[in-house]
């Protein structure tokens, strides 16, 4: 099978998963340390030690000067001659220079050790002056760098596309509810219309579970083409452009889904021979009424017949010349018959209708399980044939064939598959990957045709919730027992995916199986255009993403539902960790039973994926269309380290984060996407655009203002 482009993915639904772990609390701005200066008290002591120091100097000055008043005085009273008195002064002079001397010199120690004490006091406050601003620099680019991982971490999806490997042919479905494949089917609607490729849904359930997608169709502008079986058998082309034996086979498969499997062989020779005499173009009317005329003695002419009413006598005598050659021609001509009648108004009133984008076929649910193999038997078969031809051919005999857009991307869904023969399901997936068509089967239970391709090597086996008690499970466990060894952190349902699924319940289907489609105006009538006022048509080229968006959102109830609890995916949520009510480790049918409606288990080569196939997840603000390993790629070629980044609330020197000027976005490989904020509120109307592009943004600290001083005084609002 030939490689898909990135803008045909088969989208299966979206995991819930965080790659950018959250960056930890913001790095502290380092504070200054308190100013340290001289201390009167310092000073007061070293002024007393200085005292206590130089007291007995000045007890001696205070003597000599005592001694040198005395010395005249006793001069006066004629008690000392004056020679002596003299020599007194000028002794008491000589010995209190000295002593004034160190008492001066005592001083200006005193002081220089002051102005020291000042100057080492000055150098370190210098010192730690810089370390601080050093310190601050360092903080303002911690900062810088936190403030981006954090935005980075915010801005980041929640909820990445899981889509099917590009080397892959089929997507085998086992298990589910009529809500959960409602889901799935809207999100496979979802990833065809987006490209613009062809969707053909075969229906076998009986239940409306193709509504939302036809609401969805409808809204994108693009009218589905609906055959309900039987009723809408007269104008179903399928199987009427077929030749000769294509014809033959699928007519024959038709008969062994009802019970004659061993003759299949017998009844498409029959069948075969039979337009070879009729023409390859011949309704199944007129195949009937040849088979009636098998059956019928050649002498019984039968005019009130109605069916060899449809054949002249020259046609009767051809085909009983053609197939006389067998004995039991007679039984097998009859059984043939009563098994064909159901389908002979097959294209009746068929036209020669364009091209459909969007086709489904489903059956009543009144018709019952028989009448729905017949029907499904009847449709796949037809579908296989047009799988294998090269050029497609025109939708009524004689008409033109429609013209199909090189390299659209083909699926083939089928809903209730257990209720065809193995045969068909084993021809449909051959014809599938020989022609490059995509085909979902969707098994409600877990059958031996089932269980076959599970372990296929182009087949994607999803496993979902199992109806009724889900015992017939076990054999599926036990046939890929290295599928479920995981984590229990990866496989823990999310909050949404419970709510979302409890408060859907049976709205998308609808409980009482009616699936026709609401139409805007009267409804005999209706609206050629959308609400928007476009045309709607057979087929529409690629739609926006954002306009997908809004359609899924105002369109079906997934969209309604997922945004009214969008509030359940908040960041707090994500932040906190909370544990789930749904732990799937130890995987046994016991848990599988209590999955929510809409979760799936894609079983990988490297253990099973929990997803959620909802596809109003897309209208979330955290979703994106990318892959989680698209992202992982696109962080490696920009050299980004969305892991071990921080530690302690710090982020490591050497790595980088998402710039924060990015912004939230929903990236989509190839082509711009829908972007909101981180949080599930957001608009679709009023968010940003920007390129889907992974851009290393390396902040440079030198051009972000340090935070550094005190803040700015606050400006006075009475000036």
């Amino acid at each position: 099978m030939a490689a898909r482009g990135e803008a045909g993915r088969t989208y299966l639904g979206w995991r819930h998963k965080v790659l950018i772990p959250p960056p930890g609390p913001a790095p502290r701005r380092p504070a200054p340390e308190d100013v340290r200066t001289v201390s009167e008290e310092w000073i007061a002591g070293q002024r007393d030690s200085e005292a206590q120091t130089n007291r007995p100097l000045h007890v001696a000055l205070g003597g000599l000067g005592l001694f040198a008043l005395l010395c005249p005085l006793l001069w006066l009273f004629r008690i000392l001659p004056g020679s002596l008195a003299l020599g007194g002064v000028f002794a008491c002079m000589a010995i209190a220079a000295p002593v004034t001397f160190a008492l001066v010199q005592s001083r200006q120690v005193m002081a220089q050790r002051l102005e020291r004490a000042e100057e080492r006091l000055a150098a370190e406050r210098a010192d730690r002056d810089r370390i601080l601003h050093e310190r601050q620099r360092e903080h303002a680019a911690r900062y810088t760098e936190w403030q981006a991982a954090s935005r980075a971490y915010e801005a980041q999806p929640r909820w990445y596309g899981m889509t099917v490997p590009s080397d892959t042919s089929a997507v085998v479905v086992v298990g589910g509810s009529d809500t959960g494949w409602s889901a799935l089917l809207t999100t496979i609607g979802v990833s065809r219309l987006r490209e613009g490729g062809d969707l053909t849904v075969v229906d076998l359930t009986g239940h409306a579970i193709t509504r939302e997608l036809a609401r969805l169709s409808r809204r994108c502008a693009v009218e589905p083409r609906r055959w309900v079986l039987p009723a809408d058998l007269p104008r179903m082309t399928l199987g009427t452009n077929l030749d000769a034996g294509q014809r033959a086979r699928v007519l024959s498969a038709v008969a062994a889904a009802s019970g004659r499997a061993e003759d299949a062989d017998a009844d498409e020779t029959l069948l075969l021979r039979l337009l070879e005499v009729l023409g390859q173009e011949v309704g199944i009317a007129r195949l009937i009424g040849g088979l009636r005329a098998l059956s019928t003695p050649v002498d019984d002419v039968a005019e009130d017949d109605p069916a060899l009413a449809l054949l002249t006598q020259r046609e009767r005598a051809r085909v009983r010349a053609r197939c006389a050659d067998d004995p039991q021609i007679r039984g097998r001509a009859w059984a043939l018959e009563q098994r064909l009648a159901p389908f002979e108004a097959v294209g009746t009133r068929a036209r020669d209708e364009t091209y459909a984008q969007v086709k489904i076929i489903s059956t009543d649910r009144a018709s019952g399980p028989d009448a729905a193999r017949m029907y499904g038997t009847y449709a796949v078969a037809a579908l296989s044939e047009l799988l294998e031809a090269r050029e497609p051919a025109p939708a009524t005999p004689g008409g033109r064939p429609p013209r199909v857009r090189p390299g659209r991307t083909r699926s083939v869904v089928v809903c209730g598959a257990e209720r065809l023969p193995e045969d068909e399901v084993e021809q449909v997936l051959a014809a599938a990957e020989d022609g490059g068509v995509e085909v979902i089967l969707m098994f409600q239970d877990a059958v031996p045709a089932a269980l076959r391709h599970v372990r296929g090597p182009t087949c994607v086996p999803v496993v979902m919730r199992p109806p009724g008690g889900g015992e017939r499970f076990r054999r599926l466990l036990a046939e890929m027992p290295d599928a479920w060894t995981h984590t229990r952190k990866d496989l823990e349902v999310h909050r949404l995916t419970e709510v979302v699924g409890k408060f859907v319940g049976d709205m998308a289907v609808g409980a009482d199986g009616d699936d026709q489609v609401e139409t805007e105006g009267d409804p005999l009538f209706p609206s050629p255009h959308t609400e928007s006022g476009a045309l709607i048509r057979n087929a529409a080229a690629a739609i926006a993403p954002l306009d997908l968006v809004r359609h899924v959102r105002s369109a079906t109830v997934w969209g309604r539902v997922t945004t009214q609890a969008a509030d359940v995916d908040a960041l707090d949520a994500v932040e906190r960790e909370e544990e789930t009510t749904v732990g799937l480790t130890g995987l046994d049918w016991r848990a599988l039973v209590r999955l929510p409606p809409t979760a799936a288990l894609v079983l990988t080569p490297d253990g099973p994926i929990l997803i959620d196939t909802n596809p109003g997840i897309l209208t979330l603000s955290t979703a994106t269309l990318a892959t989680a390993e698209d992202h992982r790629e696109s962080d490696a070629v920009a050299g980004l380290a969305p892991k071990d980044g921080f530690e302690d609330g710090a982020p490591r020197a050497g790595t980088s984060r998402r710039s924060p000027d990015t912004g939230p976005r929903i990236v989509s490989t190839g082509e711009g996407v829908r972007a909101d904020g981180p949080r599930g509120g957001g608009k679709p109307e009023d968010v940003h655009v920007p390129e889907a592009s992974a851009v290393d943004v390396r902040t440079d600290p030198t051009r972000v203002p340090p935070n550094l001083g005190p803040p700015p005084e606050r400006l006075d609002w009475r000036v």
